[in-house]
């Protein structure tokens, strides 16, 4: 077998050719899996993403003073119609007239909370009296659904620090509202609308009324407000003053 005898000079050649292989060999072993593993990643993320689920978005109605014949009756009608859920702030003197409108209110799913006894300003009465119109409609509730109201929603909206001291003494907590629709001023149905749903957003407090006067806008206009808000993704539950 002959043997090649090779010079210093053709062996450092050889092992640097060879060091220069090995690294474009490795340099496009890594070049090729880095794609691999970036693609893995965006995959996982982006069905991560889409199993998360949306959040829910609720919008609490509420109407004021009453029951009332007819409009009490009409408004649960129509709230059945759409699968949504009211909170009714009555006064009570008409609970006491219409009690079996009360109890109907109740067992349809509805809340009804407490809207003092004859609807006076609050800020202006006695302790003695603030006492009496809120307790006594807390009984003929109470005789209609087995339950004790925890939300007092003063009339007029009309509060002060003391209004929050002496409903916190008869164990209730103040809830207002966060769009007034005025429908008790009749402005029109088309008027009531555009109210209601100009500036809800998830949590908006709606006040409207099913007593007190003509209801009969309002009535109108409950099918367009709960079919738009509906189409907007929102749910429809009653206030809680737990």
């Amino acid at each position: 077998m002959a043997f090649f005898h090779r010079s210093p000079a053709a062996t450092r050649r050889l092992t640097i050719a060879a060091v220069a292989a090995g690294l474009i060999t490795t340099s496009g072993l890594a070049a090729t899996a880095a794609p691999t593993t970036s693609t893995v990643s965006t995959t996982s993320t982006a069905s991560t993403v889409a199993a998360a689920p949306a959040r829910a978005k609720y919008v609490y109605l509420t109407f004021d003073d009453g029951p009332s014949t007819p409009y009490t009756a009409q408004i649960l009608k129509i709230l059945r119609a759409y699968g949504a859920r009211a909170t009714f702030f009555e006064i009570g003197r008409n609970v006491a007239r219409y009690p079996y409108l009360t109890r109907r209110v109740y067992q349809m799913g509805n809340g009804v909370q407490n809207h003092t006894w004859s609807h006076p300003d609050l800020r202006h009465v006695s302790s003695a009296t603030f006492r009496s119109q809120v307790q006594k409609t807390d009984r003929y509730i109470r005789a209609q659904t087995g339950y004790t109201p925890r939300c007092l929603r003063p009339p007029y909206g009309a509060t002060n620090k003391l209004i929050y001291r002496r409903a916190a003494a008869l164990g209730k907590s103040i809830r207002l509202w966060t769009i007034d629709t005025r429908d008790w001023s009749r402005p029109g149905t088309s008027v009531i609308v555009r109210r209601a749903l100009a500036k809800v957003h998830s949590g908006s407090v709606i006040l409207m009324h099913d007593g007190g006067g003509n209801r009969s806008q309002t009535v109108a206009a409950l099918p367009k407000i709960l079919r738009t808000l509906k189409a907007r993704g929102y749910r429809f539950t009653t206030m809680s003053c737990t």
